[in-house]
């Protein structure tokens, strides 16, 4: 018995010396435990403000390559997807009976033009009324009117380039018949490129010529093709309630090519804001905090207003000041008034941060 209670006495004495040493040990290791946190600092970077479409690529200058007149093909001049100058001939039809006729317009002017000389000096002497001079000069009017009418007919059976551009397939042979109409082949301006895109109405007071486009297309996944807005339509589309944008990009390279679909950003404005990742924003009811690292080291909490924000980015437009030391990383390890071991954050500041909206 005696022995039971010396045991429960010694149990006892060390039960009450871990107990009453235990908060200083915990007080001891918490002072030690300095969290760890990745901090950046507050910067004025570049912000833009965008509206996101979708818009679809068409030729500077696009036309049918088509005959006014039926006739047989004799001499085709071009290969398909050739690149060809302004004013060179594409096709060549059968043109023997305009040749003759411009060759008979052409002698009847001449023989006019004799006769009217051998009667001129008749008329002086009064040997010939003027009324057959004046008859003789409405006769030749009316001959250099047939010859530009057969020459006319000539020229409309040589086919040339009316602008610089890319053929397209051809779609007719030497010795085929074309009538007016026909397709024989396509003629795009491709050196420059027309992006038509829907804005909704909402933006109108901020569309202007000269606003700066981005674009990309499937096809080319890494490039970016820069344009300026050239005009906006006049009228609202009643069903989408949108305008359509066109814009002009140049393609020098001749990479895009009319009907591609294209991811188009309109920018609205470009300015200089403070910016901060959304993970340093933290969420009280209505209102919004960061946690700033002070010269102590020490974490306070800091009261902040937001403006744009966008893909993992934030415009804070009050509340913080440029070169502030704000947590992004290790929030939940922290609470205001704890003293913490900072670690800058890598890749924060961007080139250019970007604000969109979607257009409908």
């Amino acid at each position: 018995m005696k022995k039971i209670i010396l045991l429960i006495a010694i149990v006892s004495i060390a039960l009450f010396g871990y107990f009453s040493f235990l908060p200083e040990k915990a007080q001891i290791q918490r002072a030690r435990a300095i969290p760890n946190v990745v901090v950046a600092k507050v910067e004025v970077m570049p912000i833009r403000d965008e509206v996101e479409a979708l818009g679809t690529g068409k030729a500077y200058e696009s036309i049918i390559v088509t005959s006014k007149v039926a006739e047989i093909v004799n001499q085709i001049n071009f290969d398909d997807g050739e690149l060809v100058e302004k004013g060179a001939v594409l096709v060549m039809l059968r043109n023997d009976e305009q040749k003759a006729k411009v060759a008979v317009a052409e002698v009847k002017l001449a023989e006019n033009l004799r006769e009217l000389d051998r009667i001129r000096a008749l008329v002086t002497s009064k040997t010939i009324a003027e009324l057959e001079r004046d008859r003789l000069q409405s006769l030749i009017d009316t001959t250099r009117a047939e010859v530009e009418q057969a020459n006319a007919a000539l020229h409309d059976r040589i086919i040339k380039a009316p602008f610089s551009g890319r053929l397209g397939l051809r779609q007719v042979s030497v010795g085929s018949l074309v009538t007016p109409g026909e397709q024989i082949s396509t003629l795009d301006d491709v050196s420059k490129i027309k992006l038509d895109f829907s804005v909704p109405e909402r933006f109108i007071q901020e569309l202007k010529p000269g606003k700066l486009v981005e674009a990309s297309a499937v096809a080319y996944p890494d490039r970016v093709f820069k344009g300026v807005v050239t005009s906006i339509d006049s009228r609202v589309n009643p069903d989408t309630r949108a305008v359509i944008v066109r814009a002009v990009m140049p393609n020098s390279d001749f990479s895009l090519l009319p009907g591609m679909l294209m991811k188009v950003k309109l920018i609205k404005q470009s300015r200089e804001a403070l910016l901060l990742p959304e993970a340093a924003i933290i969420p009280i009811q209505n209102n919004h905090f960061v946690y700033v690292v002070n010269a102590d080291n020490k974490v306070e909490q800091v009261k902040v207003t937001l403006g744009i924000r966008t893909r993992g980015w934030v415009e804070i437009t009050n509340g913080l000041e440029v070169g502030k030391q704000v947590i992004i990383r290790g929030i939940l390890k922290v609470r205001p008034g704890d003293e913490v071991k900072v670690q800058q954050a890598e890749n924060f500041k961007f080139a250019q941060v970007e604000g969109t909206e979607k257009s409908a």
